[in-house]
């Protein structure tokens, strides 16, 4: 399960990268796995992940709800951080991501937050996940 995880948060990074609309939009080398120290600007964290068993009778799976959390300092608008989460949700819509050691069922965005965190004053945009992986 924890393979099924990583390979997927790998895929989804590499993709997201490579993506011109959000290279456009946040810049280049601005998506993370975890939170950089005194970011600027709008980036892109990989949030929680909800992982259960999604086997079959001959199949091993795995079920994963997971987050993508775009920040975006104060100075930088809430527009730019839902434009941010509209070009995630694009990019990663239909994508064929090429998962080591797993093959990807199917990926589909739920739900998009938009909230101000209050101590740090930093736009936050939550989008959550549901995808279905099974293992080679």
């Amino acid at each position: 399960m924890s393979t099924a995880i990583s390979a997927l948060r790998r895929a989804i990074q590499a993709h997201l990268a490579a993506d011109a609309a959000l290279t456009a939009l946040i810049g280049p080398g601005r998506i993370h796995d975890e939170p950089p120290r005194a970011a600027k600007g709008v980036y892109v964290v990989h949030g929680e992940v909800d992982a259960q068993d999604w086997s079959t009778g001959s199949d091993h799976g795995c079920e994963q709800r997971f987050a993508l959390i775009v920040w975006a300092e104060e100075s930088a608008s809430a527009r730019l951080a839902l434009d941010a989460a509209g070009a995630i949700v694009a990019a990663l819509r239909n994508a064929a991501l090429p998962l080591d050691g797993h093959r990807l069922v199917s990926l589909r965005w739920l739900s998009s937050r938009l909230a101000r965190e209050p101590r740090s004053r930093l736009h936050q945009v939550t989008l959550r996940f549901r995808a279905v992986t099974e293992d080679l």
